[in-house]
């Protein structure tokens, strides 16, 4: 089981160029892709997805990749000739409505964001693409890691309250059958004083008792509430992606302490009940983090 959050981290170097990949994922209900490349490798994308997305089934992707490379080595500079002379018009007439001198050189031109930029040469590309599938795959390596690691980490944490609900449950099964015996012997008391030397209708006494016992009775809701605890337990130590099933479990659980809930006549019950929604209510916040 992994966790929806991690991070990672890779770097190859050729021919003076090293290039870093940062990989970054947090919580979402599904795939989603955010991408920062610098200009001229937008070749690497489609690939990098690709690659992504064999490892990570859900959760917010960014993906960061940077360049460093020796100076003069597998550059070329280019100039924006358009770009530089819109900026020029947009001096000039500056110079001209404040009344100050138009003094703008190619040097001050050149110096100016995008007019020239230094690109990594198209003859490269191979080399490139190479250099960002090896960081790529070192950064999703230690992505997939941290995954795992923080997943086994929310893993345990369930698993404990799950082993707290299983408890309550039992207390809910072990209380549940004393209360139908505890109405008996109060109504039965209670119509015994009403009618004083009266005799009881035993069999009257003994359909209210029976018509109470099944509007009360629990039986199928704790049968039902242990089989979600089994089946989540068991996704606990899967390898595929299990946050969803995760998530309908907790719905399912928290509608079976609800029934439960809203049949008791006993404050054990009760009790164990609260306790119960508060473990469900646990797990729910942790689930929302699992892939």
């Amino acid at each position: 089981m992994r966790s929806m959050t991690g991070y990672g981290k890779g770097s190859a170097s050729a021919e003076g160029r090293t290039i870093t990949v940062e990989i970054k994922t947090v919580n979402h209900k599904f795939f989603d892709w955010s991408t920062k490349m610098p200009r001229g490798f937008l070749f690497a994308e489609d690939d990098a997805k690709k690659a992504v997305a064999k490892e990570v089934a859900r959760g917010h992707v960014d993906l960061f990749v940077t360049m460093v490379q020796e100076e003069g080595r597998g550059q070329d500079y280019k100039a924006d000739v358009q770009l530089a002379a819109k900026y020029i018009a947009a001096v000039k007439e500056l110079a001209e409505a404040v009344g100050v001198p138009f003094d703008m050189g190619a040097t001050a031109l050149a110096k100016v964001p995008d007019i020239v930029t230094a690109e990594a040469a198209e003859a490269d590309d191979e080399t490139l693409r190479a250099l960002v599938t090896a960081a790529l795959d070192e950064a999703l390596s230690g992505l997939v890691a941290m995954r795992e690691r923080e997943g086994a980490a929310l893993a345990a944490d369930i698993s404990s309250k799950l082993d707290s609900m299983t408890a309550l449950v039992d207390t809910v099964e072990r209380v549940a059958p004393s209360v139908v015996e505890e109405y008996r012997q109060k109504l039965t008391a209670r119509i015994t004083e009403m009618l004083g030397s009266g005799v009881a209708d035993m069999g009257r006494i003994a359909t209210e008792v029976a018509l109470f016992a099944d509007k009360c009775a629990v039986d199928e809701e704790i049968s039902r509430l242990k089989a979600h605890i089994a089946a989540m337990r068991g996704y606990l130590g899967a390898k595929e992606p299990v946050g969803r099933k995760l998530d309908f479990l907790v719905q399912e659980m928290n509608r079976e302490a609800n029934t439960i809930g809203s049949k008791a006549n006993d404050l054990r019950i009760t009790e164990a009940v609260l306790s119960l929604k508060n473990d469900i209510e646990k797990i729910r916040e942790q689930a929302q983090n699992v892939e």
